[in-house]
């Protein structure tokens, strides 16, 4: 339908991260990039670490960088449920890459690099 919205929640274990309203979510999924749009069908799928993208009915977006998690969308109701996230909208370049030491991304990147070592 032209014009509606949803209500988004993205919320980490510790807090809250971001509430509003969206023209659309984009969440990386483990099946790859999944879209979710005003009106879609009720789901409930586990998301990997990666960018949430939120578009705002002003067309602005919004950045998120999540760890492993899962969302529900309901009722043009999307919740999105990680342990970690933080916003990359307002983050320097340079800080959307290397994220600071203490904000739960650490243990996951330099895992990640010591499997590449192997």
């Amino acid at each position: 339908m032209a014009g509606s919205t949803m209500e988004v929640n993205i919320v980490s274990a510790a807090r809250p991260v971001w509430s509003g309203t969206a023209k659309s979510v984009t969440i990386p999924a483990y099946a790859g990039g999944m879209g979710i749009l005003p009106d879609h069908e009720p789901v409930l799928t586990v998301i990997k670490e990666g960018t949430v993208m939120v578009v705002e009915p002003d067309g602005g977006k919004r950045s998120f960088e999540v760890t492993d998690g899962f969302i529900s969308f309901d009722s043009n109701k999307l919740t999105v449920v990680v342990e970690h996230a933080r916003s990359i909208a307002n983050a320097a370049p340079d800080e959307t890459s290397m994220m600071t030491v203490g904000d739960g991304f650490e243990g996951r990147r330099q895992n990640r690099q010591e499997r590449g070592r192997n």
